[in-house]
């Protein structure tokens, strides 16, 4: 009890270090976006991107380092050999924590480029984290429904032509994009109501992963396949906060988009069976894969 109750204190002072580390980014980051709202040219605003994500890498490291001397984890992780800052990646993951971000976050920190992820257009109103992102160019994206479309068919392709115009600042600098393919963190509940096929995972929805590569056009060469596994079951962050988590195993694989992939239409159904399949095919190793090393580890 006596523990329980120190780990929770614990726990509350890292949150408050984290929050002031947060804070302080913010102060860094602000003027910058601000100097890069208002002088629009290109060198210029090349200059300033690379200061602003030096500031947010320092945020990943200043937290990464707490982590790493604070938390008493063991890291069993593999495949981080042949990874490299200046190429570009797409990274997915199983997704079961909030601790699943911080994982990737520690482990990728300075070895590839700096993480980001496709967020709705309606986000960049969000107070204070909406100008974030928008000065960290993280792009922003504007889907339309079916029915928009059925309405409307000149909007038919043009999510995919706004996004693409997003990511064209990405051509001249590497850039790694972050999607969970499952769309939600996995419960046995979520399991159950999907019928999913796999024992460990969630159903895999290859329509964000392909609309993903169709955007960053030729320059996306390589998924980042990223496995993560709680030998003793997933737990939420305030688990992790309070020590509760005691090792993890992540597996990082290197696979190469096959590059028609990048030039196909992805409204085309014979592309969304092929793409469907490869993407399936990646998701049944990775179930396969968590099993064997928690059966191993029992």
């Amino acid at each position: 009890m006596l523990k329980q109750f120190f780990n929770r204190i614990f726990a509350c002072v890292i949150i408050t270090i984290l929050i002031i580390n947060t804070l302080a980014c913010a102060a860094q980051l602000f003027p910058l976006a601000i100097f890069k709202f208002l002088i629009p040219f290109k060198w210029w605003r090349k200059i300033i991107n690379k200061i602003l994500i030096r500031v947010a890498n320092n945020w990943v490291l200043v937290n990464s380092m707490f982590i790493h001397y604070c938390f008493d984890v063991t890291w069993n992780i593999t495949g981080l050999e042949k990874l490299k800052k200046k190429d570009w990646y797409l990274v997915i993951s199983n997704h079961q924590s909030w601790v699943d971000i911080i994982i990737i976050q520690k482990i990728l920190y300075g070895r590839i480029p700096y993480i980001k992820f496709f967020l709705k257009k309606e986000l960049i109103w969000v107070p204070i984290m909406g100008p974030a992102w928008w000065a960290l160019d993280f792009p922003f994206m504007k889907r339309y429904t079916k029915e928009e479309v059925a309405r409307n068919p000149k909007l038919k392709g043009k999510d995919i032509e706004i996004t693409r115009k997003a990511c064209e600042k990405f051509k001249t600098e590497p850039v790694a994009i972050m999607t969970f393919p499952e769309g939600t963190r996995f419960t046995q509940e979520k399991h159950g109501t999907q019928k999913s096929p796999y024992q460990h995972l969630l159903k895999a929805k290859a329509g964000g992963v392909s609309f993903t590569i169709s955007s960053m056009g030729e320059h996306l060469h390589k998924l980042l396949n990223i496995t993560i596994i709680y030998p003793e079951g997933p737990k939420s962050l305030w688990d992790f906060l309070c020590r509760r988590i005691r090792s993890v195993d992540i597996i990082v694989e290197t696979v190469d988009i096959p590059e028609h992939f990048v030039k196909a239409n992805i409204e085309d159904p014979a592309f969304q069976k092929e793409f469907t399949g490869w993407l399936n095919e990646i998701w049944s190793k990775k179930d396969r894969l968590i099993h064997r090393i928690t059966e191993d580890k029992k």
